[in-house]
């Protein structure tokens, strides 16, 4: 039982991430229309 809650936030952990990379490509794009891929070597 204690394994399956380690996972749980392992997985919403991993998930925020994403998402704040993701919101960082957002931003950029969004601002100066053109995809900044060195958001990529944070993650």
């Amino acid at each position: 039982m204690e394994t399956l809650f380690q996972q749980i936030i392992n997985g919403l952990v991993l998930g925020s991430m994403y998402a704040l990379v993701a919101l960082g490509y957002t931003m950029v794009y969004g601002i100066i229309n053109l995809i900044n891929f060195a958001h990529g070597e944070i993650l």
